[in-house]
């Protein structure tokens, strides 16, 4: 099947909807027997619905129509709008566009807004224009937004290329693209920095959605923020955060990736006195294993319902609410005049999908596309870790001016909420000795733009890796990050890597246990979904025998996600230990004080 979400409904299947929906003439398919969501009264009624090629012409009285070239019978189970992912990265799935379609499409969703920040970040504009055109034909309409953080933190990493006004311009210039992606260069709107102001003026000039990350901002920051015209914010992390963003004006988009934030959340919205329309749902980040699992969004949904939303509400958020965000009139309901993206589900409370209609034809039964997207990976961007092989040698800690001695040092302390620390270590012979309960972290730039020697520091909150683990994934800027204690292991998952084009790989004695092959701009893998899951529930085995996690760090997003450098407190990238609330970068080699 090949699909054109984003085609216009031509005259004349108007033409003829407008015949069926009066009698004058017959659907081509007619859904019977179930009830509908409907999203914008809060009902749920049992409604036959007809539909005429992508159409739908008419929500009727049970039984009251039986012409038609088809009939489903969909007694017991619920008709509601197509869901709608209103922020998403698929790189985090390490998936491109027609695999990611083949999972999340089978369990209801059919729009996904995608920031393709990170293959932007490894490949620049080229890449961007990949991610539109890889997204064509799909069963999901797929509306990609322009790249704003190339690079998110200017001045604390360099990745593999730079975005200003005039890139932003230019992609705001195609038609495919719906909007900029998410501002995280919060530090740049705040001090009126000319690169974001012009960043922003684009996308207002644009007409299009300005997306954006807001991360731990309130009080006058925030309001300061949304006043230089970006509109909404998916860096929710409690339910007093979430009410100081609505109130701010902006669109919240709530995300399934932090599980711990929604009770909260849930809370702080039936605290309200009415349903907020500018609530949609995201996803934002999903490993691959999970998405395969769970589906996707509505997984998100059904934690929503679980946690003490109506189900009603939480599906308006995914549908209706998003639609208008997305200021689109074709979408988010199941009514006369919307296009045909119909989730039925056997499940209201579980969000559990049986079947997904898409342009009025039946695509997924029961979690399972009739036919999967064609896979294509021509024109993606490729070898992108630029790195020669590397010795042991690299990932020990050199001390400045120490030879022999105790020094302080600066530490990234904990794992996704981090702080700055700082421990003593014994010198001896210039290198530091890795003192109990600490790990080492380097960072080595692998875009070929600037030197490729590694940025190594200390971290506490990973325990004693027993081996260690290195990612290519690595937000945003997409460097090589390895974590471990024994600069042997570091050297074989960092060495497997580069030899591989980029992933994911785990190593102890010396030795590699896994591998996780991402050979599209070191971040997306080429095999089939399901593969991809397995080969990454692998990994993850293999990580498990290597860290203690912390709950609830006992994933993968916490290594991915160490060097975000937008956001506040210490994070390590090429440049060295940085903080996105103060701008500083500070040498990890220099001590804080005087050896002795």
């Amino acid at each position: 099947m090949t699909f054109a979400p984003e085609a216009p409904i031509s005259a004349e299947i108007r033409r003829r909807g407008v015949q069926a929906a009066q009698g004058k003439a017959a659907f081509d398919l007619l859904l019977v027997g179930g009830t509908v969501v409907d999203v914008a009264t809060g009902e749920l009624r049992p409604a036959d619905v007809g539909l005429v090629g992508g159409l739908i012409a008419s929500v009727h009285p049970p039984g009251s129509r039986a012409d038609a070239a088809e009939t489903h019978d969909l007694a017991g189970l619920f008709l509601a709008p197509g869901f709608v992912d209103c922020h998403v990265h698929f790189e985090s799935s390490y998936m491109g566009p027609a695999d990611y379609a083949a999972v999340v499409v089978a369990h209801g969703t059919t729009t996904a807004v995608w920031d393709p920040h990170e293959l932007a970040n490894v490949a620049g504009l080229p890449a961007v224009r990949w991610a539109v055109e890889a997204s064509r034909g799909l069963p999901l309409r797929v509306l990609v937004t322009a790249p704003s953080c190339v690079p998110s933190a200017p001045g604390l990493e360099v990745g593999g290329a730079v975005f200003g006004p005039a890139e932003m311009a230019e992609m705001l210039g195609w038609p495919e693209v719906h909007g900029v992606s998410e501002v995280m260069d919060m530090a740049g709107v705040l001090s009126g920095a000319a690169r974001m102001e012009g960043i922003v003026a684009a996308g207002l000039a644009s007409g299009k959605n300005v997306n954006g990350h807001a991360r731990d901002l309130a009080g006058a920051g925030l309001q300061a923020y949304a006043a230089a015209g970006v509109t909404s914010d998916h860096e929710i992390m409690t339910g007093d955060d979430l009410l100081a963003k609505l109130r701010a004006g902006l669109t919240v988009e709530l995300r399934g990736s932090h599980d711990a934030v929604l009770p909260g959340a849930v809370a702080a919205i039936l605290s309200l006195p009415h349903f907020p329309a500018t609530l949609v749902a995201c996803t934002d980040d999903i490993m691959p294993d999970e998405l395969v699992e769970r589906g996707g969004l509505r997984d998100t949904l059904a934690r929503l319902v679980h946690r003490g939303m109506s189900p009603i509400d939480a599906i308006r958020m995914a549908t209706l609410n998003a639609a208008l965000r997305l200021k689109r009139d074709d979408i988010g309901l199941v009514a006369p005049g919307r296009r045909a993206e119909i989730a039925v589900l056997s499940d209201l409370d579980a969000i559990r999908v049986a079947r997904v209609y898409i342009e009025g034809r039946l695509v997924a039964v029961d979690g399972r596309m009739l036919a999967a997207p064609p896979r294509s990976f021509a024109g993606a961007p490729r070898d992108t870790v630029k790195l020669a092989p590397l010795e042991a040698e690299a990932f020990r800690l050199r001390v400045k001016d120490v030879s022999d001695g105790v020094a302080r040092l600066p530490v990234v302390g904990g794992v996704r909420v981090v702080q700055w620390a700082e421990t003593e270590v014994v010198v001896r012979e210039g290198f530091a000795e890795l003192p109990p309960g600490h790990s080492l972290v380097g960072v080595l730039h692998r875009h070929g733009q600037r030197d490729a020697t590694p940025m190594v520091c200390l971290a506490n909150g990973w325990g004693e890796p027993r081996g260690a683990i290195a990612t290519t994934i690595l937000h945003d800027s997409h460097n090589l990050l390895v974590l471990g204690r024994d600069p042997a292991d570091m050297t074989a998952a960092a060495n497997a890597l580069i030899a591989c084009g980029g992933g994911m790989a785990v190593a102890a004695g010396g030795i590699v246990q896994a591998v996780l092959a991402l050979p599209v701009a070191g971040l997306l893998a080429e095999t089939p979904p399901e593969v991809t899951a397995a080969d990454f529930a692998t990994l993850r085995r293999a990580a498990d025998a290597i860290i203690d996690w912390l709950p609830p760090y006992r994933m993968f997003r916490a290594v991915v996600g160490q060097s975000l450098a937008c956001n506040p407190g210490p994070h390590p990238t090429d440049l060295g230990i940085t903080d996105g609330g103060t701008g500083e970068v500070r040498d990890p080699t220099l001590p804080l004080l005087a050896a002795r």
